[in-house]
């Protein structure tokens, strides 16, 4: 189940943070299905990714096969492990960047919010976005999961050859899930932030793989629970 919207940058999205899409230039096309035997509104639910001549698809690392959905829990990689065997690496911006004010990190929600035209005619949907250092937003998603939502601004991402995503930050709308962190190391974020609180599994993983890890970010007020280092408490 997703909001439709940005299919296509959902499924590069979504293939590049379970590791079968590796880099931008992978990638041949990506249509809709034209299938004849398909209803014309089925057509736009089903979405063809090819690769390049010559590139291998390696579905080996997916430890099962699965359809993007909505929903909560464990629907990428199952475990800690799953993530190291598959050779991500910790999130590196060389310590070149100079830590995020707090007023930046406190502006992010409004900017978000601002943002979402979708939220603003239904009241339920989930909103993943994309900020520089300073503050300025470069990309906002939306989708009725927050999964789906971070699938297509790291999709868009990828498209736009602006991965690794080490000098920026994103900010969703939810809480933060083991499963939003595994997508923004894949994507190379350092700055992670909600305006709800983390998983303890979100936590550990944040740790071990060097992403700086900002919850309950709203009105005044955040708490950072990994990777301080990259925020300026000093006011």
């Amino acid at each position: 189940m997703r909001t439709p919207g940005a299919d296509f940058e959902l499924a590069t999205g979504f293939l590049f943070g379970e590791g079968v899409l590796k880099r931008r230039e992978q990638l041949r096309r990506i249509t809709y299905c034209i299938d004849p035997d398909l209803d014309d509104d089925q057509r736009w639910n089903i979405v063809n990714v090819e690769f390049a001549s010559g590139e291998a698809v390696d579905l080996a690392p997916l430890e099962r096969h699965f359809s993007v959905t909505s929903a909560c829990g464990v629907c990428g990689k199952a475990t800690l492990d799953g993530l190291r065997h598959r050779g991500l690496n910790p999130v590196d911006d060389g310590g070149d960047i100079r830590p995020i004010s707090q007023e930046v990190l406190l502006s992010l929600p409004g900017k978000l919010q601002a943002a979402q035209s979708i939220f603003h005619s239904t009241g339920g949907v989930h909103a993943s976005g994309l900020f520089s250092p300073d503050g300025e937003a470069l990309a906002v998603r939306e989708d009725v999961g927050r999964h789906n939502a971070m699938d297509k601004l790291v999709g868009w991402a990828v498209l736009h050859d602006r991965v690794p995503l080490t000098d920026h930050l994103v900010m969703v709308s939810g809480r933060s899930s083991y499963e939003l962190v595994q997508k923004a190391v894949a994507a190379g974020v350092s700055v992670l932030c909600s305006v709800s609180a983390p998983s303890s599994l979100a936590v550990q993983l944040a740790r071990e793989f060097g992403v700086t890890l900002v919850g309950f970010l709203r009105g005044t007020t955040f708490k950072v629970y990994t990777g301080i280092e990259r925020i300026d408490t000093v006011r």
